[in-house]
């Protein structure tokens, strides 16, 4: 089972990752892949600002890959999370599930989103297009709702 978690700046290559979790693996029969990517929030935002606790995120996104494996028979995981400014169409987080069959690879994915969404030690701002900084970004109810249906 391989499990990769990063945190970084730079941007991510979905199809590299890809490769990396699948190389030269015969037993993987599904990988399910989400991008998150930045929205202009109908045009208003030139950029979103991510920070994050180094350390306590990479430990809390794998304590969530660890439920993962004990609740689906996931054989590769890989999870990116970026940090920084990030503008309108640039990537934020990517999560590769990967298993001998779809259906746990799409829960897996889905179930890690849910937690990322809400659990993970990130703060986000918005940067305006027209210069102002704004506040940071509440956690929304329907993220939480989302995760109900794990528990």
């Amino acid at each position: 089972m391989t499990v990769t978690v990063r945190i970084q700046a730079e941007p991510f290559d979905t199809a590299g990752e890809t490769a990396v979790l699948t190389g030269g693996r015969a037993d993987i029969g599904a990988v399910v892949a989400f991008t998150g990517l930045c929205r202009d929030e109908g045009g208003r935002l030139a950029a979103l600002e991510l920070e994050h606790y180094p350390g306590m995120a990479e430990a809390e996104i794998g304590r969530i890959a660890g439920v993962a494996q004990t609740r689906w028979p996931i054989l590769g995981l890989t999870i990116i999370h970026r940090f920084g400014r990030i503008g309108p169409g640039e990537e934020i987080v990517l999560v590769l599930a990967a298993s001998a069959h779809r259906q746990a690879a799409f829960e897996a994915a889905s179930f890690l989103m849910d937690y990322l969404k809400t659990h993970a030690p990130f703060w986000k701002r918005e940067h305006l297009k027209d210069g102002t900084i704004g506040a940071w970004v509440e956690a929304k109810e329907i993220d939480d709702r989302a995760l109900e249906r794990w528990r």
